[in-house]
Protein backbone atom coordinates (compact mmCIF):
# COMPACT_ATOMS: atom_id res chain seq x y z
CA UNK A 1 0.00 0.00 0.00
CA UNK A 2 0.94 3.63 -0.55
CA UNK A 3 -0.14 6.46 1.73
CA UNK A 4 -0.96 9.69 -0.13
CA UNK A 5 -1.27 13.18 1.35
CA UNK A 6 -3.01 15.64 -0.92
CA UNK A 7 -3.35 19.37 -0.28
CA UNK A 8 -6.29 20.55 -2.34
CA UNK A 9 -7.59 24.09 -2.87
CA UNK A 10 -11.08 24.29 -1.32
CA UNK A 11 -12.72 24.72 -4.72
CA UNK A 12 -11.19 21.43 -5.96
CA UNK A 13 -11.80 19.25 -2.91
CA UNK A 14 -15.23 18.06 -4.06
CA UNK A 15 -13.70 16.93 -7.36
CA UNK A 16 -10.90 15.15 -5.49
CA UNK A 17 -13.37 13.33 -3.24
CA UNK A 18 -15.57 12.36 -6.19
CA UNK A 19 -12.49 10.91 -7.90
CA UNK A 20 -11.40 8.95 -4.83
CA UNK A 21 -14.88 7.68 -3.92
CA UNK A 22 -15.09 5.85 -7.24
CA UNK A 23 -11.47 4.73 -7.45
CA UNK A 24 -10.47 1.07 -7.17
CA UNK A 25 -7.98 0.25 -4.42
CA UNK A 26 -8.54 3.40 -2.32
CA UNK A 27 -9.18 3.03 1.42
CA UNK A 28 -8.78 4.92 4.73
CA UNK A 29 -9.94 8.23 3.26
CA UNK A 30 -9.65 11.18 5.66
CA UNK A 31 -10.54 14.82 4.95
CA UNK A 32 -9.40 17.74 7.12
CA UNK A 33 -10.94 20.94 5.75
CA UNK A 34 -8.89 24.13 5.87
CA UNK A 35 -5.95 22.78 7.90
CA UNK A 36 -3.24 23.25 5.25
CA UNK A 37 -1.33 26.53 5.36
CA UNK A 38 1.47 26.20 2.78
CA UNK A 39 -0.03 25.81 0.26
CA UNK A 40 -3.44 26.74 1.64
CA UNK A 41 -6.29 24.31 1.29
CA UNK A 42 -7.83 21.11 2.57
CA UNK A 43 -5.80 18.06 3.58
CA UNK A 44 -6.96 14.78 2.04
CA UNK A 45 -5.23 11.58 3.16
CA UNK A 46 -5.83 8.04 1.96
CA UNK A 47 -4.17 4.72 1.24
CA UNK A 48 -4.13 3.07 -2.17
CA UNK A 49 -2.96 -0.32 -3.41
CA UNK A 50 0.31 0.02 -5.36
CA UNK A 51 -1.18 -1.67 -8.38
CA UNK A 52 -3.95 0.97 -8.52
CA UNK A 53 -1.79 3.97 -7.64
CA UNK A 54 -0.89 5.05 -11.19
CA UNK A 55 -4.45 5.76 -12.25
CA UNK A 56 -5.23 7.66 -9.03
CA UNK A 57 -2.07 9.79 -9.19
CA UNK A 58 -2.56 10.56 -12.88
CA UNK A 59 -6.14 11.71 -12.33
CA UNK A 60 -5.10 13.87 -9.38
CA UNK A 61 -2.43 15.47 -11.56
CA UNK A 62 -5.02 16.21 -14.25
CA UNK A 63 -6.99 18.21 -11.67
CA UNK A 64 -4.02 20.57 -11.43
CA UNK A 65 -3.06 19.69 -7.87
CA UNK A 66 0.66 19.70 -8.68
CA UNK A 67 0.44 23.41 -9.49
CA UNK A 68 -2.26 24.58 -7.08
CA UNK A 69 -1.76 22.12 -4.26
CA UNK A 70 0.48 19.17 -3.44
CA UNK A 71 0.63 15.40 -3.88
CA UNK A 72 2.95 13.32 -1.70
CA UNK A 73 3.25 9.54 -1.38
CA UNK A 74 5.07 7.20 0.97
CA UNK A 75 5.28 3.45 1.42
CA UNK A 76 3.11 1.82 4.08
CA UNK A 77 5.28 -0.77 5.83
CA UNK A 78 2.53 -2.21 8.03
CA UNK A 79 -1.22 -2.25 7.45
CA UNK A 80 -3.60 -4.22 9.70
CA UNK A 81 -6.96 -3.63 8.08
CA UNK A 82 -9.56 -5.86 6.46
CA UNK A 83 -10.67 -2.89 4.37
CA UNK A 84 -7.12 -2.42 3.07
CA UNK A 85 -6.89 -6.13 2.27
CA UNK A 86 -10.12 -5.92 0.28
CA UNK A 87 -8.84 -2.86 -1.58
CA UNK A 88 -5.70 -4.74 -2.59
CA UNK A 89 -7.75 -7.72 -3.78
CA UNK A 90 -9.96 -5.45 -5.88
CA UNK A 91 -7.01 -3.78 -7.58
CA UNK A 92 -5.71 -5.47 -10.75
CA UNK A 93 -2.37 -7.29 -10.69
CA UNK A 94 -0.02 -7.85 -7.77
CA UNK A 95 1.44 -5.12 -5.58
CA UNK A 96 4.97 -6.53 -5.70
CA UNK A 97 4.89 -6.38 -9.50
CA UNK A 98 3.42 -2.88 -9.71
CA UNK A 99 5.42 -0.02 -11.19
CA UNK A 100 4.41 3.35 -9.78
CA UNK A 101 5.63 5.44 -12.70
CA UNK A 102 5.58 8.78 -10.89
CA UNK A 103 7.65 7.27 -8.08
CA UNK A 104 10.13 5.80 -10.57
CA UNK A 105 10.39 9.11 -12.45
CA UNK A 106 11.23 10.94 -9.22
CA UNK A 107 13.79 8.33 -8.20
CA UNK A 108 15.70 8.22 -11.48
CA UNK A 109 15.62 12.01 -11.71
CA UNK A 110 17.30 12.21 -8.30
CA UNK A 111 19.79 9.46 -9.13
CA UNK A 112 20.85 11.10 -12.40
CA UNK A 113 22.08 14.29 -10.75
CA UNK A 114 25.78 14.96 -10.53
CA UNK A 115 26.29 15.59 -6.82
CA UNK A 116 29.31 15.66 -4.54
CA UNK A 117 28.04 12.52 -2.83
CA UNK A 118 27.86 10.69 -6.17
CA UNK A 119 31.39 11.76 -7.07
CA UNK A 120 32.73 10.87 -3.62
CA UNK A 121 31.21 7.38 -3.57
CA UNK A 122 32.37 6.64 -7.11
CA UNK A 123 35.89 7.93 -6.43
CA UNK A 124 36.21 5.92 -3.22
CA UNK A 125 34.83 2.80 -4.91
CA UNK A 126 37.25 3.18 -7.83
CA UNK A 127 40.20 3.61 -5.48
CA UNK A 128 39.15 0.51 -3.55
CA UNK A 129 39.00 -1.35 -6.85
CA UNK A 130 42.46 -0.07 -7.78
CA UNK A 131 43.90 -1.28 -4.49
CA UNK A 132 42.11 -4.61 -4.94
CA UNK A 133 43.74 -4.94 -8.36
CA UNK A 134 47.22 -4.24 -6.99
CA UNK A 135 46.98 -6.60 -3.99
CA UNK A 136 44.97 -9.22 -5.93
CA UNK A 137 42.05 -9.11 -3.49
CA UNK A 138 38.63 -10.28 -4.77
CA UNK A 139 37.13 -9.09 -1.46
CA UNK A 140 38.14 -5.49 -2.16
CA UNK A 141 36.87 -5.83 -5.73
CA UNK A 142 33.46 -6.95 -4.44
CA UNK A 143 33.45 -4.13 -1.89
CA UNK A 144 34.10 -1.63 -4.66
CA UNK A 145 31.23 -3.11 -6.70
CA UNK A 146 28.79 -2.68 -3.82
CA UNK A 147 29.92 0.88 -3.05
CA UNK A 148 29.67 2.17 -6.62
CA UNK A 149 26.57 4.38 -7.17
CA UNK A 150 26.52 4.22 -10.97
CA UNK A 151 23.43 2.04 -11.46
CA UNK A 152 21.08 4.88 -10.57
CA UNK A 153 22.30 6.88 -13.56
CA UNK A 154 22.08 3.79 -15.78
CA UNK A 155 18.46 3.24 -14.70
CA UNK A 156 17.78 6.90 -15.52
CA UNK A 157 19.08 6.34 -19.07
CA UNK A 158 16.75 3.35 -19.44
CA UNK A 159 13.75 5.36 -18.24
CA UNK A 160 14.74 8.28 -20.46
CA UNK A 161 14.86 5.98 -23.49
CA UNK A 162 11.44 4.57 -22.58
CA UNK A 163 9.74 7.96 -22.51
CA UNK A 164 11.96 9.74 -25.05
CA UNK A 165 13.31 12.20 -22.49
CA UNK A 166 16.55 13.48 -24.03
CA UNK A 167 17.17 15.84 -21.13
CA UNK A 168 17.11 12.98 -18.60
CA UNK A 169 19.33 10.81 -20.82
CA UNK A 170 21.81 13.65 -21.29
CA UNK A 171 21.93 14.41 -17.57
CA UNK A 172 22.50 10.76 -16.68
CA UNK A 173 25.21 10.36 -19.34
CA UNK A 174 26.87 13.53 -18.03
CA UNK A 175 26.83 12.16 -14.49
CA UNK A 176 28.40 8.89 -15.64
CA UNK A 177 31.03 10.54 -17.84
CA UNK A 178 32.12 13.16 -15.33
CA UNK A 179 31.82 10.72 -12.44
CA UNK A 180 34.01 8.03 -13.98
CA UNK A 181 36.48 10.58 -15.40
CA UNK A 182 36.89 12.15 -11.95
CA UNK A 183 37.17 8.80 -10.17
CA UNK A 184 39.72 7.48 -12.67
CA UNK A 185 41.75 10.71 -12.50
CA UNK A 186 41.92 10.55 -8.69
CA UNK A 187 42.83 6.86 -8.71
CA UNK A 188 45.42 7.47 -11.44
CA UNK A 189 47.03 10.23 -9.36
CA UNK A 190 47.14 7.98 -6.29
CA UNK A 191 48.65 5.18 -8.37
CA UNK A 192 51.32 7.54 -9.69
CA UNK A 193 52.22 8.55 -6.13
CA UNK A 194 52.36 4.88 -5.13
CA UNK A 195 54.63 4.15 -8.08
CA UNK A 196 56.88 7.05 -7.12
CA UNK A 197 57.13 5.69 -3.58
CA UNK A 198 58.06 2.28 -4.93
CA UNK A 199 54.90 0.60 -3.65
CA UNK A 200 53.87 -0.61 -7.12
CA UNK A 201 55.77 -1.29 -10.30
CA UNK A 202 55.39 -2.57 -13.88
CA UNK A 203 54.83 -6.14 -12.65
CA UNK A 204 52.16 -5.29 -10.05
CA UNK A 205 49.41 -6.44 -12.42
CA UNK A 206 50.94 -9.79 -13.38
CA UNK A 207 50.04 -13.14 -11.91
CA UNK A 208 46.60 -12.03 -10.71
CA UNK A 209 44.50 -14.83 -12.14
CA UNK A 210 41.60 -14.37 -9.71
CA UNK A 211 40.78 -10.87 -10.96
CA UNK A 212 41.65 -11.22 -14.65
CA UNK A 213 37.94 -11.29 -15.47
CA UNK A 214 38.01 -7.50 -15.10
CA UNK A 215 40.12 -7.12 -18.25
CA UNK A 216 38.82 -10.07 -20.24
CA UNK A 217 35.46 -9.01 -21.69
CA UNK A 218 33.73 -11.79 -23.59
CA UNK A 219 30.27 -13.08 -24.41
CA UNK A 220 29.72 -14.00 -20.76
CA UNK A 221 30.51 -10.46 -19.65
CA UNK A 222 27.76 -9.17 -21.93
CA UNK A 223 25.28 -11.83 -20.79
CA UNK A 224 25.97 -11.03 -17.14
CA UNK A 225 25.46 -7.33 -17.87
CA UNK A 226 22.13 -8.09 -19.57
CA UNK A 227 20.94 -10.14 -16.61
CA UNK A 228 22.16 -7.54 -14.12
CA UNK A 229 20.43 -4.71 -15.98
CA UNK A 230 17.10 -6.54 -16.00
CA UNK A 231 17.41 -7.49 -12.34
CA UNK A 232 18.45 -3.96 -11.42
CA UNK A 233 15.45 -2.33 -13.07
CA UNK A 234 13.11 -4.89 -11.50
CA UNK A 235 14.60 -4.20 -8.07
CA UNK A 236 14.21 -0.44 -8.55
CA UNK A 237 10.62 -0.61 -9.79
CA UNK A 238 9.59 -3.10 -7.11
CA UNK A 239 11.53 -1.35 -4.35
CA UNK A 240 13.63 -4.43 -3.60
CA UNK A 241 16.85 -2.78 -2.41
CA UNK A 242 18.32 -6.08 -1.21
CA UNK A 243 18.20 -7.42 -4.77
CA UNK A 244 19.98 -4.32 -6.02
CA UNK A 245 23.05 -5.22 -3.96
CA UNK A 246 23.30 -8.45 -5.94
CA UNK A 247 23.21 -6.42 -9.15
CA UNK A 248 26.15 -4.33 -7.98
CA UNK A 249 28.17 -7.47 -7.28
CA UNK A 250 27.35 -8.94 -10.69
CA UNK A 251 28.97 -6.36 -12.95
CA UNK A 252 32.50 -4.98 -13.03
CA UNK A 253 31.99 -1.35 -14.05
CA UNK A 254 33.83 0.16 -11.08
CA UNK A 255 36.59 -2.51 -11.00
CA UNK A 256 37.20 -1.91 -14.72
CA UNK A 257 37.60 1.81 -14.02
CA UNK A 258 39.99 1.09 -11.16
CA UNK A 259 42.01 -1.32 -13.30
CA UNK A 260 42.22 1.29 -16.07
CA UNK A 261 43.59 3.92 -13.67
CA UNK A 262 46.27 1.60 -12.28
CA UNK A 263 47.20 0.32 -15.74
CA UNK A 264 47.53 3.91 -16.98
CA UNK A 265 49.89 4.76 -14.10
CA UNK A 266 51.99 1.71 -15.02
CA UNK A 267 51.72 2.44 -18.78
CA UNK A 268 50.19 -0.97 -19.57
CA UNK A 269 48.36 0.02 -22.75
CA UNK A 270 46.85 -3.38 -23.51
CA UNK A 271 45.26 -3.63 -20.07
CA UNK A 272 43.92 -0.10 -20.43
CA UNK A 273 42.16 -0.98 -23.68
CA UNK A 274 40.70 -4.16 -22.18
CA UNK A 275 39.43 -2.24 -19.14
CA UNK A 276 37.66 0.32 -21.35
CA UNK A 277 36.09 -2.52 -23.34
CA UNK A 278 34.85 -4.18 -20.14
CA UNK A 279 33.38 -0.91 -18.89
CA UNK A 280 31.62 -0.31 -22.20
CA UNK A 281 30.25 -3.86 -22.39
CA UNK A 282 28.82 -3.62 -18.88
CA UNK A 283 27.12 -0.26 -19.37
CA UNK A 284 25.76 -1.15 -22.82
CA UNK A 285 24.39 -4.50 -21.62
CA UNK A 286 22.65 -2.97 -18.61
CA UNK A 287 21.12 -0.13 -20.65
CA UNK A 288 19.79 -2.55 -23.29
CA UNK A 289 18.24 -5.04 -20.89
CA UNK A 290 17.03 -2.35 -18.48
CA UNK A 291 15.19 -0.54 -21.25
CA UNK A 292 13.67 -3.77 -22.56
CA UNK A 293 12.51 -4.64 -19.03
CA UNK A 294 10.74 -1.28 -18.71
CA UNK A 295 9.12 -1.73 -22.12
CA UNK A 296 7.77 -5.14 -21.04
CA UNK A 297 6.49 -3.72 -17.75
CA UNK A 298 4.82 -0.84 -19.56
CA UNK A 299 3.09 -3.26 -21.96
CA UNK A 300 2.02 -5.53 -19.10
CA UNK A 301 0.41 -2.78 -17.03
CA UNK A 302 -1.21 -1.24 -20.10
CA UNK A 303 -3.55 -4.26 -20.03
CA UNK A 304 -5.03 -2.84 -16.83
CA UNK A 305 -5.36 0.67 -18.21
CA UNK A 306 -2.15 1.92 -16.60
CA UNK A 307 -0.30 4.36 -18.82
CA UNK A 308 3.06 6.04 -18.60
CA UNK A 309 2.45 9.59 -17.28
CA UNK A 310 3.17 12.55 -19.49
CA UNK A 311 6.65 13.97 -19.15
CA UNK A 312 6.52 17.13 -17.02
CA UNK A 313 7.84 20.34 -18.58
CA UNK A 314 11.39 21.19 -17.70
CA UNK A 315 11.76 23.83 -15.01
CA UNK A 316 14.24 26.40 -16.39
CA UNK A 317 15.23 27.43 -12.84
CA UNK A 318 16.08 23.88 -11.83
CA UNK A 319 19.66 22.71 -12.30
Amino acid sequence: MLHLRVISPAELTDDVLALLDGAVGVVNLVVLPGVARSPEGDLVQFDVAREAANDVIERLQRLGLCADGSIMAEQVDLSLSDAADRAEREAPGEGDDAVVWAELAQRVSDDSRLTWAFLAFLAIATQLAGIGVVVDSPILIVGAMVLGPEFGAIAAICFGLLRGDRHLIGRALRALAIGFATAIAITFACALVSRGLGWIGPFSLTGHEEIEFIVKPDRWSFIVALLAGAAGVLSVTAGKSSALVGVFISVTTVPAAGYFAVAAALTRWEDMAASVAQLGVNIAGMVISGTVTLVVQKAYWARFGTRLPARPPRDPDRK
